[in-house]
């Protein structure tokens, strides 16, 4: 894929870049390994500072980065400001919880006084340069949660965006320039997918983390594997959305609508299969189609624009085979199910689809095991909570889900059983700085976000001491 700035809107090439050769890959690993040694020895006030200044800058620059990530991926700008808002919230919970998410660990000196120590602890170090591999449909929030707690850390960053996104990934880079923080301490790095396992595996990079696909997060685990370097993956989702007869339909259908058309339905923690039981299903349905028929499909750089294009030409074919495939097998559309009929004429060249709700879906089908990306929602029918719980398990992916029940009985059965690594009940999924974000089975591996993201990129190490004194005046430094 070249890397360009392609608007998804019309299909207008509007910029291309040349990637970086050998010699320039070079000079930034060296850089990122020479800023790291000195920049993983500053205060946690110092970081905070920076990180400070860094989303400051970002909230002045909020209407033209939304403009930037709207025409290179399609989002409407409405959500492409909340993302940027979102970004700089995270900065600003890092800069402010780093320190103490981080603060050495001390156990009881009665634990450990038979391991021979008169005291022992643990403190967190940084790793140093972490290559994150990352995806265009959340093109700065994506970065941000792991920049945030990685810089904070005090590793240094090396980032390979999307090739559809080189603005906003460039954009990225003079940000954290501009805030002070020292040169090499987060680079963008313009290069496509073959440069990716050089990079991973040369000796100045200590781990990697990915967002993406379930194909490309196997190779990155692989190559990493191989090198024996830490790896975080935030890979697909397909994520099951449960209303059982004690919720509030008209709540949870309209919840739904949102859940399932956020970001142009292009989000792997949207929900994406609807499991509604048989006592409230014609109710959920018909206000849950109505609301997904209402949405608004057009130019997504205008204020009262809902769903915009999908990011890429190849992505919308991809969608059509899903849809295409389940209605041959006797899926029943209830809206949608094809392209808008009604665009502005500048706009027939773009790659949109139309809010899509499915039933009837078979485990015959591809779209009943795949991920759906894209404003395409599948429908089903369940008799009891049983049926519910297996049906939303019966996939390869793990990553959130969503319930809906007043009944208590019902939470912690979901709790206990369903396989994800989220439950939402009574609304929907969504990331948040305080809360460890990730999943299980293809979903990946990991956590971002909260302590346990910021930990992902540390050395724990175990400092410990014996009967011997160091004497009354020594103090570990940071």
């Amino acid at each position: 894929m070249p890397i360009a700035t392609v608007n998804p809107a019309n299909g207008e090439t509007l910029r291309t870049f040349d990637p970086l050769g050998e010699a320039e890959i070079e000079r930034r690993l060296a850089a990122a390994d020479t800023a790291f040694r000195q920049y993983r020895t500053t205060g946690f006030a110092e970081r905070a500072r920076l990180m400070e200044h860094a989303a400051e800058l970002l909230d002045e620059d909020r209407q033209d980065i939304a403009r930037t990530m709207t025409v290179e991926m399609g989002k409407p700008v409405t959500a492409a400001r909340a993302e940027a808002a979102k970004c700089a919230k995270a900065m600003r919970w890092y800069a402010a919880h780093a320190e103490e998410l981080l603060a050495d660990e001390h156990p009881s000196p009665d634990d450990v006084r038979d391991s021979g120590a008169s005291r022992a602890h643990v403190h967190y170090r940084p790793l140093g340069a972490v290559l994150a591999v990352m995806p265009w449909n959340f093109p700065l929030w994506q970065v941000v949660r792991f920049a945030a707690p990685a810089l904070m850390a005090g590793n240094v960053g090396l980032l390979k965006h999307a090739s559809n996104v080189p603005q906003t990934a460039m954009y990225l880079e003079g940000l954290f320039r501009r805030a002070g923080f020292p040169e090499g301490c987060f680079q963008t790095l313009l290069v496509g997918a073959a440069a990716v396992e050089p990079i991973l595996r040369d000796p100045r990079v200590a781990a990697a983390t990915l967002t993406g696909s379930e194909p490309a997060g196997r190779s990155v685990a692989s190559i990493a594997g191989d090198a024996v370097k830490r790896t975080v993956l935030e890979l697909g989702g397909s994520d099951p959305y449960l209303v059982m007869p004690s919720a509030d339909v008209v709540r949870a259908a309209r919840t739904a609508v949102t859940a399932r058309a956020q970001n142009n339905g292009q989000s792997c923690i949207a929900a994406k299969r609807f499991i509604v039981h048989a006592d409230v299903y014609e109710e959920f349905a018909e206000r849950f189609t109505v609301g997904m028929r209402d949405l608004t499909v057009g130019d997504p750089l205008r204020e009262s624009t809902d769903i915009g294009p999908l990011a890429s030409r190849q992505g919308r074919a991809d969608l059509e085979e899903l849809v295409d495939d389940a209605v041959r097998q006797g899926a029943d559309v209830l809206c949608g199910g094809g392209r808008p009929e009604r665009l502005d004429p500048e706009l027939r060249g773009g790659w949109f689809y139309a809010p899509t709700v499915l039933t009837g879906i078979t485990p015959a089908m591809r779209i009943h095991h795949e991920e759906t990306f894209g404003p395409v929602a599948t429908l089903y029918r369940v008799e009891g909570l049983d049926e519910a719980v297996e049906l939303a398990n019966d996939t390869p992916f793990g990553l959130s889900s969503n319930v809906w029940t007043r009944d208590p009985d019902e939470a912690r059965r979901c709790v206990r059983d369903l396989q994800a690594g989220g439950v939402f009940f009574n609304g929907m999924t969504a990331s948040h700085p305080a809360l460890p974000f990730g999943g299980i089975k293809h979903s990946g591996y990991g956590r971002e976000l909260a302590g346990h993201g910021i930990r992902e990129f540390c050395n724990a190490t175990t400092v410990w001491y014996g009967p011997d004194p160091l004497g009354t005046t020594f103090r570990e430094t940071a």
